[in-house]
């Protein structure tokens, strides 16, 4: 099968929005933004073994390359629109290139995003590409730059959960059955959900967001050093679900949810508290975790007493 089968067979979609003015199957898409509309675009490339287990379904792989990149989008307070993807599998994989294209679209569907073009070739390892590109109203995109002394820190979700699920993927033998919990931290990792609705919702509210790709610590880290701030986490307030500490413990859910990442809930700073509101109508919990500060550094506390971890969070190279 050569590429240009792969992509009718695989990698065409049925529809997509009258905004795609020209889409798969040319040399370029072409796409028409919302008047008065900035451009926001996020790429992120997995790669077996690095990003994700070998013997992860090939429908997983692809919803989890799209979600990482939505991720970004809904962090920046943004609407995902459309995508392109680049994906290298082993010769003669024509099931994989369609569990991943299964995969692709059912993301796609999921967040609003339509594929309107890519690229398919043959290597050692599977590795997937994917691009959004979204829009938001102008000058209104939210940055990692804008958090000042005073605002509050917040986090969506439960952060620990994804770490926790790779960590039953590891564990987890062929034919091996799961338990509910397990399986639930299974989807978490390989099925994130991106906040995409509450982050359009942060739009205006929120002065800073990250998405927690590489760890909570290490990505509220990043969003205080961009906005030249410290802060304060009270690390007993990280929401912790009943499923990891049901499977981890308290201890181990508490380091995972600091520095296991994966997770791609939205971490974020504001000085009104209706995001916690705002949270509850999209059926996200928003919890507050800590303050930013005047002074550098993130600190963190747990009973009012400052709290040593290892906070390294992931290391790319």
């Amino acid at each position: 099968m050569d590429e240009f089968e792969i992509i009718r067979r695989f990698f065409t979609p049925e529809k997509t929005h009258k905004r795609v003015i020209v889409g798969v199957g040319d040399d370029s898409a072409v796409l028409r933004p919302k008047p008065g509309r900035d451009i926001v675009t996020a790429v992120d490339t997995l790669v077996a073994g690095v990003h994700f287990p070998r013997s992860m379904a090939a429908e997983d792989i692809g919803f989890r390359a799209v979600a990482v990149s939505a991720s970004d989008i809904a962090a920046m307070g943004a609407r995902p629109r459309w995508m392109t993807v680049a994906v290298s599998v082993g010769a003669n994989a024509a099931g994989m290139l369609e569990g991943i294209a299964n995969g692709i679209f059912r993301a796609g569907n999921r967040f609003g995003i339509d594929l309107v073009g890519g690229d398919t070739t043959h290597g050692s390892e599977t590795v997937v590409s994917v691009q959004v590109t979204g829009e938001v109203k102008r000058d209104m995109a939210i940055t990692r730059s804008g958090a000042q002394a005073g605002d509050t820190i917040y986090v969506s979700g439960y952060p620990g959960d994804a770490a926790a699920g790779l960590a039953m993927l590891d564990r987890s033998k062929p034919g091996e059955r799961v338990r509910d919990r397990d399986d639930h931290l299974i989807r978490r990792f390989a099925n994130p959900d991106a906040r995409i609705r509450l982050g359009r919702c942060l739009s205006g509210v929120a002065s800073a967001a990250i998405d927690i790709s590489d760890g909570l610590f290490a990505d509220l880290a990043k969003l205080l050093d961009a906005s030249r701030v410290g802060g304060v986490m009270d690390v007993d307030r990280i929401p912790l679900s009943p499923e990891i500490l049901e499977t981890m413990g308290e201890s181990d859910a508490l380091n995972l949810a600091l520095t296991g990442g994966d997770d791609y809930e939205l971490c974020f700073t504001s000085n009104d508290e209706t995001v916690v509101r705002a949270g509850k109508q999209l059926g996200v919990p928003v919890t507050k975790i800590g303050n930013v500060t005047k002074g550098g550094g993130l600190t963190c506390r747990k009973d009012g007493k400052t709290f040593e971890f290892d906070h390294s969070g992931y290391v790319h190279f």
